[in-house]
C-alpha cells in the first residue's frame, strides 16, 4: 500500500484532508469511547463497543467458566476494533515503513508493494502466533476430533471470539485503506478480491458456528502468507540492507505483541470490573 504524503494544509473535509488526517480523526473517536468507560452513566454503553458481548457462565468442576455466543451487538465491537486497526496501520506506516522507504530510495511502485507487504507481514506474524497460542490453549491439537464434535459450536472462549472479531475488523479496515493509501486502479480488483475472500471465510465460519475449524485454517494459511511477504521484502531490499529487514521484522513483531498484551490485559480487567 502506498505511503502517505504530506502537503500544504488542505481544506477541511476535503479529500486531501481526510487522507492526511484520517487516523487522527479516528483516534479522537476511540478516545471518546475509552473516556466513556470512566463514567458510570456511559460505562455500560462503552463496554458494548470495547468488550465482546453475549457472555454466559457455564458451571464446571472447578467452578464457573465464562463462555461467549454470537449476536448482533458483535457488529459494534467489530466497529471499535475497525477504528483500532486504522490507528495501528497508520502508526506502522508512518513511523516504520515510510522511514525505511526513504532510506531504500525505491520507485513508487516498489514503495507501494513494500508497504503492502510490510503491513501484511506484521499482521500475519501476529495472527499466526496468536492463533497458534489459542489452538494450543483450547486443546485442538491434543484432540483434533474436538474441531467438529458437538457441532454447532454455539459457545466460544474469549480468545476464540476476540480472535474472529478483531480479524474481521482488520480486513474491513483494509477497504477504506485502499482509498486512504491511494492504491492504483490497476491494483484495486486484486486487493478487493483478497480482502473479500478473507472476510467471507471469517464471517462465514463465525456465522455458521464453525469457529474451531475456521481458526485452524487461518493459522495454517498464515504460514505461506508470512513466507510470501517476507520473500517480497527481501527482494526489495538488496543484500547490503538485509540487516534492516531483520530490524523491521523484530520491531513490527515487538510492537504487535506489546499492543496485543496491552489490549488483552485491559479487556480482562474491564470484564472483571464490569458492572452487572
Amino acid at each position: 500500500m502506498a505511503a502517505r504524503r504530506r502537503s500544504r494544509n488542505p481544506a477541511i473535509l476535503s479529500r486531501e484532508f481526510l487522507i492526511h488526517n484520517h487516523s487522527d480523526l479516528v483516534s479522537g473517536l476511540v478516545l471518546l469511547l475509552l473516556l466513556g468507560v470512566m463514567f458510570e452513566v456511559t460505562a455500560k454503553t462503552a463496554f458494548i463497543f470495547i468488550s465482546p458481548q453475549y457472555n454466559i457462565s457455564t458451571p464446571t468442576a472447578d467452578g464457573e467458566t465464562v463462555l461467549y455466543q454470537s449476536g448482533v451487538r458483535d457488529l459494534l465491537t467489530v466497529l471499535f476494533y475497525f477504528f483500532i486497526a486504522i490507528i495501528l496501520h497508520a502508526v506502522i506506516q508512518e513511523y516504520v515503513l515510510d522511514k525505511i522507504n526513504k532510506r531504500l530510495h525505491l520507485s513508487k511502485i516498489k514503495q507501494n508493494k513494500f508497504s503492502e507487504s510490510g503491513q501484511l507481514l506484521t499482521f500475519h506474524l501476529i495472527s499466526a502466533v496468536w492463533g497458534l497460542t489459542t489452538v494450543l490453549t483450547e486443546g485442538y491439537l491434543v484432540k483434533p476430533s474436538s474441531l467438529w464434535e458437538d457441532y454447532p459450536h454455539t459457545n466460544m472462549s474469549f480468545q476464540v471470539k476476540f480472535f474472529f472479531l478483531s480479524h474481521m475488523a482488520y480486513w474491513l479496515h483494509s477497504l477504506p485503506e485502499l482509498y486512504f493509501q491511494r492504491v492504483r486502479k490497476e491494483e484495486l480488483p486484486r486487493q478487493v478480491l483478497h480482502i473479500a475472500l478473507y472476510l467471507l471465510h471469517l464471517s462465514g465460519a463465525y456465522l455458521i458456528q464453525l469457529t474451531r475449524v475456521g481458526l485452524v485454517l487461518v493459522v495454517v494459511h498464515s504460514v505461506p502468507e508470512i513466507v510470501f511477504h517476507a520473500a517480497r521484502l527481501v527482494y526489495f531490499i538488496n543484500e547490503s540492507n538485509q540487516r534492516l529487514l531483520c530490524v523491521l521484522g523484530t520491531v513490527c513483531y515487538t510492537q504487535g505483541s506489546m499492543m496485543w498484551k496491552f489490549i488483552n490485559f485491559q479487556l480482562r480487567r474491564w470484564r472483571q470490573n464490569r458492572p452487572e
